[in-house]
């Protein structure tokens, strides 16, 4: 009798196991595909490549991007520009994780990969080129993933806005670029 009760309870324990499995994924599983967009701007910055590329770093780009951008270094400590740094930025209650995946500034190649999660995935391409002693070539390629399907306008309106960004970069490195070479 006890083996009997054994395995009727094993097998009562699987089909409410099985199920339960089954729901879950249900829950997690998107009902819906979601949205990737790519968008990317070129701009030129008035500076020499040598002064220029490492304004891409995060901790560097620190000087020019404004108050948004605040960093919070994991890794390296303390903080500095270099491959494979981790850091996190917050947005209102929420908090993305981005890691440096790319820093080869004698090639001009920055990319960073960010997450927040159960919202997006997204991937940075920055590429530099040298086009003049004083003039700095700057190409940015967002790549935006939807991790929720209920996000996807959303994902899409961030992607146009990206496409947009690159008189505000160009802005913000001139006028940093500027105003530092008359501090010294």
């Amino acid at each position: 009798m006890k083996a009997i009760f054994i395995a009727v309870s094993m097998l009562l324990f699987g089909v409410v196991a099985t199920v339960a499995y089954y729901h879950l994924r249900a829950l997690h599983t998107p009902k819906e595909p979601v949205v990737h967009v790519e968008n990317g701007f070129e701009f030129t910055a008035r500076g020499p490549y040598k002064t220029v590329a490492p304004l891409f770093g995060a901790f560097v780009e620190r000087a020019w991007a404004g108050d948004d951008w605040t960093p919070e270094f994991l890794y390296p400590s303390p903080p500095r520009d270099t491959l494979g740094e981790v850091f996190t930025i917050p947005h209102g209650h929420l908090r993305s994780t981005w890691v440096n995946t790319a820093f080869d500034l004698e090639s001009g190649h920055v990319q960073y990969v960010y997450v927040i999660p159960d919202a997006q995935a997204v991937l940075i391409d920055i590429h530099l080129e040298q086009k003049g002693p004083s003039i700095t070539g700057v190409k940015v390629v967002y790549q935006r993933t939807a991790l929720d399907p209920r996000l996807n306008g959303h994902i899409s309106e961030l992607g146009e806005k990206d496409r947009g960004m690159g008189k505000e970069w160009e802005t913000a490195i001139d006028t940093y670029l500027r105003t530092s070479a008359a501090q010294r």
